[in-house]
């Protein structure tokens, strides 16, 4: 079976690699970014299984950039994992953030794993 690509989009540097290295360690290819300037068009050219984003980036607002995928036919299918660390499941839901699911920061290693799995799962 071919690996699955995740991209991972945060713009504190620790917690990209910390994501990148647990998610190598599984066998999953990972891309990243820090900003969201390029996300539409890595999205376009990479075609990542399952996204992996923060919703405060230093140039766009998080929840910008979700909308404009899933308003956007050819890359709407993508599940979404949002993370925040400002943000909480409750808040996530009224502010109508369509995204696949939801973690606050910071996160358990095995729940991260748990929901990349379960958002797989359901892409297919």
């Amino acid at each position: 079976m071919a690996k699955k690509n995740i991209l991972v989009v945060e713009d504190n540097h620790a917690i990209l690699d910390v994501i990148t290295l647990i998610l190598e360690s599984e066998a999953f290819n990972v891309s990243g970014l820090n900003k969201g300037a390029d996300f539409i068009s890595h999205v376009t050219d990479s075609r990542p299984d399952v996204i992996i984003m923060d919703i405060m980036l230093p140039d766009v607002d998080g929840r910008v950039l979700l909308k404009n995928l899933k308003d956007n036919k050819s890359t709407s299918h993508i599940p979404v994992l949002m993370i925040s660390a400002r943000y909480n499941a409750t808040n996530y839901t009224l502010d109508g953030i369509e995204a696949d699911d939801f973690m606050a920061k910071p996160f358990n290693i095995d729940e991260l794993m748990d929901k990349i799995y379960a958002l797989l799962k359901k892409s297919v």
